[in-house]
């Protein structure tokens, strides 16, 4: 089907490859900057990777059963659509994929989406360099194949398809006599029932299936190469620990303290819960070098002995298997990788996506640079330590103004300059590797794709229009209706949300009928300002030392939107 005369530059109609978390933002931003959405999923539901499947389907991602996010409802809903209150603040997975269906409802997107259809290959046109325009070939479940042409395309096909299995990085696993799975395979521990486990890998997943399967099995065993920092959901009376620290106050202390001093802080508080050295978990990497493994049972269950942390494994020997202290755990039965994922765009030609060092060469993890037209744009491949959802949300807002002409990107050359830029300092910051190729601090990247909508928040400006409203900005988790408070795109109800977001937080807590209110407590009121009073006078004595580097620093963080 033609989409439109050649001749006319302007988009209309774009391609939605998948319809999960990514790919609904994608479309009713699509629709709010009044272009035509056309969704393809391969699967017969929304909701991505939140789409429990009790049979794995290749390529696609799988989750457990008893799945539950590690993020608080707050801190991961969409910027126009707060989670119901009475939500759990941590929701298992078939709460998330309720809460993406009540948003597909509310925004009609549904109608949109066309069910069990497979993209085969993404090209250019023959006429791209006029045009701009791109030809899609799809294949239904009867494998019937059918061309479309498309003004423009967002992929939105996540990265957790592609487990990886490094088998040939361990001598003798061709001979292992036990059962050997990616953690992407595991969906329960029933068939775990008195099993001896190693599970290779400390990562989120990792974490998570060596407490489950400890509660059946006769022992596990977690093997890890460089250790890991094991936060808690729960923080500080009990808040969700994005809630409290997630915030604006927070990330000023970021720009203005040296890492060194705020690892030094992190690392003393996580120890106080629990000895990282002690327990065997301490890694060799600083604790804001890599998203840290969020687990609350993990520690308790190390300090019962159902999971005991050993380093990486050297070699199996028949139903041994050996480490690199010497050590052998004797008769094992399961072996889990929880070793991470691969990402590929297979339907994609691979000169659109270059690599720059691990990771996909995106100008600002969006838009690839050397295409004439930025006509095609990858939405979702991002990481950082918060919800997905607000930040491919914020990708889609960008991307949809850039394809309806009302946002400009760069000379490709300068796009260029941009990509290595950001990877030289990315992998300067942080641990990357292929299997982890980026990293981003949440609130940095969400004010900077916010700058390019128009929409991210100004303290100056609050601080002198809404005052109120600038101490819950300033003070509360940056949740996304903070960008949603002006600019294109603005949501009339985005001041109430923020108001009542600990509301909505308290909410499913409220149980039973208690005297004081919960977080009303003097001593919280009393160090927040006693830590004003000192990041005030830290700031002062620093834009003595260096007063245009902090002057530039503090503006940045208060600057109005570019609108």
């Amino acid at each position: 089907m033609t989409l439109r005369d050649n001749k006319d530059s302007m988009v209309r109609r774009v391609a939605v490859i998948g319809a999960g978390p990514s790919g609904l933002s994608s479309i009713k931003s699509c629709l709010d900057d009044g272009l035509q959405p056309v969704c393809f999923e391969s699967s017969d539901d929304i909701g991505g990777l939140w789409k429990y499947k009790e049979v794995s389907d290749p390529n696609r991602a799988s989750i457990y059963k008893s799945l539950t996010i590690n993020i608080s409802k707050e801190m991961m809903c969409y910027s126009d659509f707060p989670i119901p209150g009475d939500y759990p603040n941590y929701m298992h997975h078939s709460r998330i994929l309720q809460y993406f269906r009540l948003y597909a409802e509310h925004f009609k997107l549904l109608q949109h989406v066309h069910f069990q259809i497979s993209v085969r290959s993404v090209k250019q046109r023959p006429d791209f360099s006029r045009s701009g325009q791109w030809e899609l070939v799809t294949e239904n479940r009867e494998g019937q194949e059918e061309k479309h042409i498309f003004d423009a395309v967002i992929v939105c096909s996540g990265h957790y398809s592609y487990p990886h299995m490094p088998l040939k990085d361990f001598s003798g696993i061709e001979n292992f006599q036990g059962k050997v799975f990616h953690s992407w395979d595991y969906k329960g521990p029933e068939e775990l029932h008195g099993k001896r486990i190693v599970v290779i890998g400390i990562g989120n997943s990792g974490g998570d299936i060596a407490v489950e399967s400890s509660r059946v099995a006769e022992q596990v065993y977690v093997s890890t190469r460089r250790g890991a920092w094991v936060i808690r959901v729960v923080s500080d009376n009990g808040l969700p620990v994005d809630m409290k620290y997630n915030t604006r106050f927070v990330h000023i202390l970021f720009q203005l303290l040296p890492i060194n001093i705020l690892n030094w802080i992190g690392e003393n508080k996580l120890n106080a819960m629990y000895d990282h050295t002690m327990y065997a978990l301490k890694p060799n990497h600083r604790l804001f070098s890599q998203i840290p493994v969020i687990n609350d049972e993990l520690p308790g269950k190390i300090l019962s002995g159902g999971v005991v942390v050993k380093p990486n494994v050297r070699e199996f020997r028949g139903s041994s298997v050996v480490f690199e202290d010497g050590s052998v755990v004797e008769e094992v039965d399961v072996v889990v990788f929880a070793t991470g994922y691969n990402y590929d765009f297979p339907f994609l030609p691979p000169s659109i996506m270059a690599k720059s060092g691990h990771r996909v060469g995106l100008y600002k993890h969006v838009f690839p640079p050397a295409l004439e037209h930025p006509t095609l744009a990858v939405v979702g491949f991002i990481h950082a330590l918060g919800a997905i959802m607000p930040q491919a949300e914020m990708q889609a807002r960008w991307v949809t103004r850039v394809f309806a002409g009302l946002k400009k990107l760069p000379s490709n050359q300068a796009m260029l300059k941009s990509i290595e830029s950001d990877t030289k300092c990315m992998e300067k910051s942080y641990i990357c590797s292929k299997l982890v190729p980026l990293q981003v601090d949440f609130v940095t990247y969400m004010d900077d794709i916010a700058g390019e909508v128009g929409a991210r928040p100004s303290l100056l400006w609050l601080f002198f229009t809404d005052y109120p409203l600038f101490k819950k900005v300033l003070w509360g988790p940056v949740s996304a209706y903070q960008y949603r408070i002006s600019g294109p795109g603005k949501w009339s109800g985005a001041r109430h949300a923020i108001f009542t977001q600990f509301d909505r937080m308290y909410q499913p807590l409220k149980t039973r009928q208690v005297d004081d209110e919960p977080g009303s407590s003097v001593a919280w009121r009393v160090s927040k300002w006693s830590v004003t009073i000192g990041l005030a006078a830290y700031a002062a004595y620093y834009m003595q030392l260096k007063p245009p580097a902090a002057l530039l620093k503090l503006v940045s963080t208060i600057r109005p939107s570019r609108i």
